[in-house]
């Protein structure tokens, strides 16, 4: 039966001690394996400090960056913008009033004075004296009922014409549609947040402060109903 070297054997120990010891430290001429400490030791460096700070791109799984042309730039002066109009309101008023006046007057001028030029002198009525006399009565009844139902829904570009110091974005849009005769002329002017521009760069009206919103028509159907102008001047002055 063959006997193996016992340098052979002894060699075989120490490389498997090393394996399984890891690296060793020379001290005071001994061979002494190094010991690691676990994870959460207070020995050891903390593992997140030597980690950059997580964010979507360092943690997430499912985290894709949008390319550079899909981010949205910020808006700049004649940039365009999308202005949902829906207005919509209602108005119901009712009023009744009513006035009754009488008033009567009699006056009698009973003493004159005459001037001859240089003097002053009581004039006497040789042919009686004036009197004034009447009576005024006056009566007023009014009643009215109004109401109106308006609603307005449109969708129109709007051009940035100013940025002001504080970053509020001053809208401006206009358009015109005609066909044949008939014309039909909208308009809106207003100041809207940047926050309040969505990411397709569309806002509501109900975001837009100072809004103004004109709506015109011209043509055959407008001249069918509008009144004219002595109608417009009696409406507005009302003499009776």
């Amino acid at each position: 039966m063959a006997t193996e070297c016992p340098f052979e054997i002894g060699r075989a120990t120490r490389v498997l001690a090393r394996r399984i010891a890891g690296p060793v430290v020379v001290a005071s001429g001994l061979a002494v394996p190094s010991a690691h400490g676990q994870d959460a030791s207070l020995l050891q460096v903390p593992v997140l400090a030597q980690r950059a700070p997580l964010n979507l791109d360092n943690s997430s799984f499912i985290y894709r960056k949008l390319p550079p042309e899909a981010e949205q730039r910020e808006l700049q002066i004649n940039d365009i913008v999308t202005v949902l109009v829906d207005y919509r309101s209602q108005v119901a008023s009712t009023g009744d009033a009513k006035a009754k006046r009488t008033a009567s007057l009699n006056a009698v001028l009973s003493d004159w004075l005459k001037f001859d030029g240089k003097d002053l002198y009581p004039d006497p009525q040789s042919k009686g004296d004036p009197r004034v006399k009447g009576q005024l009565d006056s009566k007023f009844e009014g009643s009215g009922d109004l109401k109106t139902n308006d609603t307005l829904t449109f969708r129109i570009a709007a051009e940035v014409v100013d940025i002001r110091p504080n970053g509020t974005l001053v809208i401006e849009a206009r358009r015109e549609i005609q066909i044949n005769d008939e014309m039909w002329i909208q308009s809106l002017t207003g100041v809207v947040r940047r926050q309040s521009i969505g990411p397709d760069r569309t806002v509501k009206s109900d975001e837009v402060a100072e809004l103004r919103i004109s709506k015109r028509e011209k043509g055959f159907v407008k001249d069918s109903y509008e009144r004219g102008w002595f109608t417009k001047w009696y409406d507005h002055w009302k003499p009776f």
